[in-house]
């Protein structure tokens, strides 16, 4: 499960629902058209089944949390009783449903995620996992754990996946997780800044921190996605960096508890 007990003001929310959506309606059109959904995926003991129904009850769960906040306790209890296991019983549980009732409850659940989302002001708290977050951050963090989900699928399928600017969204968090990855990882957090210059999948140039920051990261956004949700182990990635805490960071990195 998603966990951010951690400051993660500084990520971007422009344009970031209808990136949401976007992410969301890429995938279906991937999954809608392979009636096998039994195919493993990198998640061990995760078929494709497992992974759209991972993602329904996270949205089932999110719908909770901005409709009923009171009500999320339960949900939270629930979660701690099935202790680390708690998102591989989910999402068995959801893999056994056929196909088309599970395609179309996730289809329901994004799209009420999507309008809820969009009808509340920004800054209103939502109770998560560990911490209060903001209906700004929901956003992203929706974003990024479609798209690190469907990266499985499309590599489970063999298929290969044309990258946009929406991977924004996720470097942003990425970038800000900086703390919540040494944290994870049981490290003082440096306090000394860090820049991080990632080259985009148009050729864009992204960056964040001082341009004279000495602890440096730089690399493809998509590499950087790809291993700060832990997608792809350093050595796969090419990505580098400058620094004895750029280098930890890189070793450690993550965007989730």
């Amino acid at each position: 499960m998603l966990n951010y007990g951690l400051d993660m003001s500084g990520v971007e929310h422009d344009l970031a629902l209808p990136d949401l959506v976007a992410e969301g309606d890429e995938l279906d059109l991937l999954v809608s058209a392979h009636n096998d959904w039994t195919e493993p995926t990198p998640a061990v003991g995760w078929t494709v089944a497992h992974q759209i129904a991972h993602l329904a009850s996270a949205d089932a769960h999110v719908l909770i949390a901005l409709r009923t906040p009171d009500a999320f306790g339960a949900v939270l209890k629930q979660a701690e009783a099935s202790g680390s296991k708690s998102a591989d019983l989910d999402a068995a549980a959801g893999a056994a449903k056929p196909r088309s009732a599970l395609l179309e409850q996730w289809r329901a659940g994004r799209a009420e995620v999507a309008a809820a989302l969009g009808g509340i002001p920004l800054d209103r708290g939502v109770p998560w996992y560990g911490s209060q977050l903001t209906a700004a951050l929901m956003v992203p963090l929706r974003l990024m754990e479609t798209w690190a989900h469907g990266q499985d699928i499309f590599d489970a399928l063999g298929v290969s996946r044309r990258h946009t600017a929406r991977l924004h969204h996720v470097a942003s968090l990425g970038v800000v997780g900086r703390e919540l990855s040494f944290y994870a990882a049981q490290l003082p957090v440096p306090a000394e800044p860090f820049r991080v210059e990632l080259t985009g999948p148009d050729g864009q140039n992204w960056a964040w921190g001082p341009e004279d920051a000495m602890q440096r990261v730089q690399g493809s956004a998509l590499d950087f996605c790809l291993r700060v949700t832990q997608r792809r182990s350093r050595a796969e990635t090419d990505l580098t960096a400058v620094g004895k805490d750029a280098q930890k960071w890189l070793d450690i990195a993550r965007v989730f508890l």
